[in-house]
């Protein structure tokens, strides 16, 4: 059964001003409806790419959106920033009207896009589950009758007589989702607020949502940019890119397609001038310290760079490595710091760094290269990129037995281990 269905969604706002605009267009706007005309404004307006310069007066944050959702169907809503998806949310939520296109929904809405959306600061965390119980349209009695629950799911039992101005982000979101779950609503719409949390509620929320969509035959639309989230989740994806819809289909499908656009081809563009330094080159080399983009499992890997202080002042770098999946989970950092290798780089000197790996342990697949570089004196970050460069591992000799591991049970990494045999003699029985 079809519980929502979006219709041609469009929402365009007027840049650089709060507000719909000014009163002329206003006017304009109402003349043109009681006339029982289209809203002139509808014909005009930039696409939705952030980066690019604005070159309109107005811009549409979504365009012609279509898509149904059946009951017990978690929908993924994926895209870069930018893309329309919280905007989208909203509209589904109610919290927001399109310019054009209409929501159906069977049922009631209960939505966590914002940390602490719904919450009065004043009140304590008791009387807001209370408080947001009456607004998803619950009575007092169904509201107490889950109060025990929604109180023990969020973990805030100590601070739950507490004002929640109180609270720290992580506790609202906590306490939010908590009760948006328990009330039993018939579509629960979670933006990306549940990265505020901690690991073990994130499982916990996610194991909740499972629980909501195949227990209960409820739906859920989950916005996020964790890909091992949305995989583990959701039944389908839409992908979203500069406020249109680019996909909607299988779930590996739509990470594959949603990956594959976030992938850097081109090669790093040097010098790359910062504030106080002077990126001047970054390579991959092999065993054989050639420039490559892809490396053999087992053999011998380095990242070098060259920096050069362009500052006046005395620099204490801290440089982190990060390499991450292709769901954008980090999988480890080298980093510096741990192995006492801070580099202090005087004005308008420079420096080659140099990190290697005898045995890359990092599995079969496609990787990407995160980057930061820290003064550890001012105690801030001078540059960070997660997406810097990306490396592609092809399976190899790791063990250095001629046996290639099946890539299909490797896991992450492979740990360079050994095994020992101890015989012993027989017991004789005396008995």
């Amino acid at each position: 059964m079809i519980i929502l269905k979006a219709e041609n969604i469009s929402k365009q706002y007027r840049l650089g001003n709060v507000g719909t605009g000014t009163l002329s267009h206003d006017l304009n706007r109402f003349w043109h409806k009681i006339r029982g005309k289209e809203d002139p404004y509808l014909k005009v307006g930039a696409v939705n790419d952030r980066s690019s310069n604005a070159k309109h007066e107005y811009v549409w944050a979504l365009r012609d959106i279509n898509f149904e959702v059946k009951q017990g169907e978690v929908l993924g809503i994926i895209g870069k920033n930018g893309a329309g998806k919280s905007t989208l949310l909203k509209i589904l939520s109610r919290v927001t009207t399109p310019s054009t296109g209409s929501i159906k929904t069977k049922g009631n809405i209960a939505s966590l896009l914002e940390v602490g959306t719904g919450f009065h600061p004043e009140l304590t965390g008791r009387e807001n589950i209370f408080l947001n119980g009456a607004i998803l349209g619950m009575t007092r009695a169904e509201i107490k009758s889950k109060l025990d629950e929604i109180v023990d799911f969020s973990g805030c039992e100590m601070y739950i007589d507490t004002p929640v101005k109180r609270y720290s982000s992580g506790m609202k979101v906590r306490l939010a989702f908590a009760v948006a779950a328990h009330l039993e609503p018939d579509i629960l719409v979670v933006d990306e607020v549940l990265a505020v949390g901690d690991a073990e509620f994130q499982k916990k929320a996610i194991g909740k949502m499972q629980d909501i969509s195949s227990g209960d035959g409820r739906t859920v639309l989950f916005v996020s940019h964790n890909m091992e989230s949305i995989q583990k989740l959701c039944t389908r994806c839409v992908i979203l890119e500069n406020g249109k819809t680019i996909f909607q289909g299988d779930v590996d499908s739509a990470i594959s397609k949603y990956l594959a656009s976030n992938k850097k081809e081109d090669t790093l563009d040097f010098p790359i001038e910062l504030k106080s330094l002077t990126i001047l080159d970054f390579a991959i080399l092999d065993n054989l310290n050639n420039r490559v983009k892809a490396i053999l499992l087992g053999k011998a890997c380095s990242f070098v760079i060259k920096i050069l202080n362009t500052s006046h002042m005395e620099l204490n770098l801290n440089l982190r490595f990060q390499i991450f999946n292709e769901n954008e989970m980090l999988l480890t950092t080298l980093n510096t710091f741990h192995v006492n290798e801070n580099k202090i780089l005087n004005s308008k000197e420079q420096i080659e760094l140099e990190c290697s790996m005898d045995k890359l342990p990092i599995t079969e697949g496609t990787y990407y290269i995160g980057i930061q570089i820290l003064d550890l004196y001012e105690r801030k970050v001078l540059y960070q990129n997660n997406n810097w460069d990306i490396i592609e591992v092809y399976n190899g000799d790791f063990f250095e037995t001629g046996k290639l591991p099946s890539k299909n049970n490797l896991g992450s990494f492979l740990l360079d281990y050994k095994w020992i045999s101890k015989h012993n003699e027989g017991i004789n029985d005396k008995s």
